[in-house]
C-alpha cells in the first residue's frame, strides 16, 4: 500500500477539479469546494470504498459543523488508520480549520492512496448512499435530499411540457417553419461559436488559476520548513496565505506582525552596538 508519498509524486499534482470530481462520482456527492470535506465524514466513507467493512459508517458524522464534531469523525479515521497499519499522520488540527490548501493535499494523498488498492477499481456492490445511512441500517436523508435537490434542478433547466386539448393550427405551424428555419440555423451558428469561445476562456481561466495555486503551494511547503519558520517574514506570510476570505485586513495584520519583529531586532542591535561601545571606552580608560 501507498502510505508514504513524497511531496513531489504526481498525486500532488491532481488539481481540485479532478479531486471533486471523483469524490463525487465515486460517492455520489455533491461537493463544489475543498473545503466541504473539512469534516472528514468524506475521508472516512473513501477509506469505507476502499475497504468494505473496516470503517463504522455508523460513528461518521456527515452533519458536522463544528470542530468537536469533525475531531470525533478524525478519530474513527484514526482508527482504521491503526487496523490497516497505515503510518501517516492526521494533522487534525489543520484540516479541522477548513483551509483549503491542507484539504486539499490530504485528499490528494488519500485519492492516491485508495488508487494503490486493487488498481482503483471499486466493488460494483457497493453502495455510497447505503452506507452513509447509519451503516446501511436507515435510509438517507442527506442522500434523499440530494436527490430531490437535483430532480428540482433538472426540473428548473427541463420544465414540464403541458398539454393543450387545441390542436395547433396547421396555418400558425407553416408559416413558423418557412419564416423561422433561416434565422434559426444562423442563431444555432452564432450560439456554437459563442459557446466555443466561452470554452476556451474557461480552459484559459483554470489554467491560470492552477498556475497560481502551484505558486502557492509551493510557498506554503517552503514556509513549513522547521528551520525558517520562526522568521518574521515567514510568520507574515502564513497570516496571508492563511487568512479567511472574511479577513479584509491580512495584509495589514501582516505588515505590522512583520514591523514589530523588525523593530525589536533593530533595537536589539541597537542596544548590542551600546554595549560594545561602553565596553571599549571601558578598556581605554
Amino acid at each position: 500500500m501507498a502510505t508514504n508519498i513524497g511531496m513531489m509524486d504526481s498525486a500532488y499534482f491532481v488539481g481540485r477539479n479532478e479531486i471533486l470530481s471523483w469524490i463525487n462520482d465515486r460517492l455520489h456527492l455533491n461537493l463544489s469546494r475543498i473545503e466541504e470535506a473539512a469534516s472528514g465524514a468524506v475521508q472516512c466513507q473513501m477509506l469505507d470504498m476502499t475497504f468494505p467493512g473496516v470503517v463504522p459508517m455508523h460513528k461518521v458524522n456527515f452533519e458536522a459543523k463544528n470542530e468537536y464534531e469533525m475531531i470525533q469523525n478524525y478519530k474513527v479515521m484514526q482508527e482504521v488508520f491503526t487496523k490497516l497499519k497505515i503510518t501517516k499522520p492526521l494533522e487534525v488540527n489543520r484540516l479541522v480549520k477548513g483551509r483549503p490548501l491542507d484539504n486539499l493535499e490530504f485528499l490528494q494523498w488519500l485519492k492516491r492512496f485508495c488508487d494503490s488498492i486493487n488498481g482503483g477499481i471499486m466493488n460494483e456492490n457497493y453502495n455510497p448512499v447505503e452506507r452513509r445511512s447509519r451503516g446501511g441500517k436507515e435510509k438517507s436523508v442527506k442522500g434523499t435530499s440530494k436527490v430531490s435537490k437535483s430532480l428540482q434542478a433538472n426540473n428548473m433547466h427541463h420544465p414540464p411540457v403541458t398539454t393543450s386539448n387545441k390542436p395547433p393550427g396547421p396555418k400558425q405551424a407553416k408559416s413558423h417553419t418557412i419564416g423561422g428555419g433561416s434565422n434559426s440555423s444562423a442563431e444555432v451558428q452564432a450560439l456554437s461559436k459563442e459557446l466555443s469561445d466561452l470554452k476556451v476562456s474557461v480552459d484559459l481561466l483554470d489554467k491560470e488559476r492552477d498556475f497560481y495555486f502551484s505558486k502557492l503551494r509551493d510557498i506554503e511547503i517552503l514556509c513549513q520548513t522547521p528551520e525558517l519558520d520562526d522568521l518574521p517574514i515567514v510568520v507574515a506570510v502564513k497570516k496571508i496565505l492563511y487568512a479567511t476570505d472574511a479577513n479584509e485586513s491580512a495584509l495589514e495584520e501582516a505588515q505590522e506582525c512583520l514591523n514589530q519583529s523588525l523593530g525589536l531586532e533593530a533595537d536589539e542591535e541597537e542596544e548590542t552596538l551600546e554595549g560594545e561601545e561602553e565596553e571599549e571606552v571601558e578598556i581605554q580608560t
